[in-house]
């Protein structure tokens, strides 16, 4: 028996999402360069690990960002040409999550300019999916699917 196909969804919903976490890790980035504002940065950092981590658990659907788009942008588009398997951004944001996590051990244990690397890394990636639709999380998921890591 096989598993039924989870809901498909908008593509322009993670884009969304990516665009505002672009803006939030470029912020993190900045403040984490700045020795006055380290401590922001890591704030920062560990709300957005927060917020990974619920796109990571619950699906793109029910994130903060998932419900902003569903209510304010959605309604305001026309139709999507084509809708997308969930299971990829999800696993972007678990990748998300893995990186984010990884700046805020690098703050605990005291590498200087740890977070900043980190929410660099991560807005890399949130950029690329926001401003070119191409989300390397969902290309490593689809690779790992391919060699057959992930079934």
């Amino acid at each position: 028996m096989s598993k039924p196909t989870p809901t498909q969804i908008d593509p322009r919903g993670p884009r969304f999402g990516a665009a505002i976490t672009s803006l939030l890790l470029l912020v993190t980035v900045w403040l984490g360069l700045d020795a006055t504002t380290q401590d922001a940065a890591f704030g920062l950092l560990v709300a957005i690990t927060a917020l990974f981590a619920i796109g990571a658990i619950f699906g793109n659907s029910r994130h903060p960002y998932g419900w902003l788009f569903k209510m304010f942008v959605r309604p305001r588009l026309s139709a999507p040409k084509e809708l997308e398997d969930p299971r990829p951004p999800q696993f972007a944001q678990a990748v998300g999550l893995f990186v984010a996590a990884i700046g805020i051990l690098l703050q605990l244990a005291g590498v200087e300019y740890g977070v900043a690397y980190a929410a660099g890394a991560a807005f890399i990636a949130a950029f690329l999916n926001a401003a070119f639709a191409y989300c390397l999380g969902c290309q490593i998921y689809l690779g790992l699917k391919r060699v057959g890591v992930i079934r």
